[in-house]
């Protein structure tokens, strides 16, 4: 079982992205244990304050470090308790390294992860000595740090043995590896005159792979052709590739290289 931790001043917005479908089957199945923590619950503010003015000066507010710093502390305990040692600290932040199908194949080996979900103009940069990654999911801000994480948790979660009915699903999906994943198709063969290609029904195994692997490479050329690392291309992969090119140049009326 996978155990994650979150720390948001939001939890009920946790509720039903993390208890719905995929995610909320693997839950009740006993793969994945999902815990949500509020940390102004941690504030020895009277007026359960969790952020204030930056020393210096500045626009906007930072988190404290003191609530994040006792709640997380208190996660990390009961987490022991039920059996998990300390695992990765993810903290949300648009100045974090972008993520990626690589990094969610990475932390969904992992036992234990805590999330912390920031709001406001930033931290207090002391959070940052409890985490171990900083993440973004783009360059662009948002509110705060949920919706990140729940891309995340989402990410990564699905690729926790188990949590998938079908296991060979992660392996072709789009990024899995280093390709975006090529058109598919499931019945009728022919829908309002739009047909299935008819190699895809031949029931020949080999002509069908072979397919996948050009209309990945179609994809990627087309629409993400930073991708696409030659090095990592089979001598077949290639010579699709080269056909792919010469289609797409005789399509748009250039002459072929």
């Amino acid at each position: 079982m996978m155990k994650i931790d979150v720390l948001s001043l939001f939890p009920e917005m946790f509720d039903a992205p993390l208890h719905d479908s995929i995610i909320g089957l693997a839950i009740e199945k006993g793969i994945l244990k999902i815990d949500v923590t509020n940390f102004r619950d941690f504030t020895k503010d009277k007026h359960r304050h969790v952020d204030d003015y930056p020393f210096g000066g500045g626009a906007g507010m930072l988190l404290q470090a003191q609530p994040i710093f006792d709640a997380f502390q208190h996660t990390q305990n009961q987490a022991k308790l039920q059996g998990y040692e300390p695992g990765r600290v993810i903290l949300m932040d648009p100045a974090g390294k972008k993520f990626n199908q690589k990094a969610a194949q990475k932390l969904s080996q992992e036992k234990h992860l805590t999330f912390i979900c920031g709001h406001y103009e930033g931290y207090d940069e002391r959070i940052r000595t409890l985490v171990s990654d900083e993440f973004s999911i783009g360059d662009y801000v948002l509110t705060g740090g949920e919706l990140p994480a729940m891309v995340m948790i989402d990410s990564i979660s699905r690729l926790v043995p188990g949590v998938l009915g079908n296991e060979e699903s992660p392996i072709h999906e789009s990024f899995s590896h280093g390709l975006l994943e090529g058109p598919q198709y499931t019945r009728p063969a022919d829908f309002r005159g739009m047909k299935v290609p008819e190699v895809l029904i031949s029931g020949d195994h080999k002509k069908i792979d072979l397919f996948h692997q050009k209309e990945a490479l179609r994809r990627t050329y087309l629409r993400r052709p930073e991708l696409i690392n030659h090095q990592n291309l089979s001598a077949t992969q290639k010579k699709l590739l080269a056909d792919v090119r010469v289609e797409e140049e005789e399509k748009q009326g250039k002459q072929p290289l």
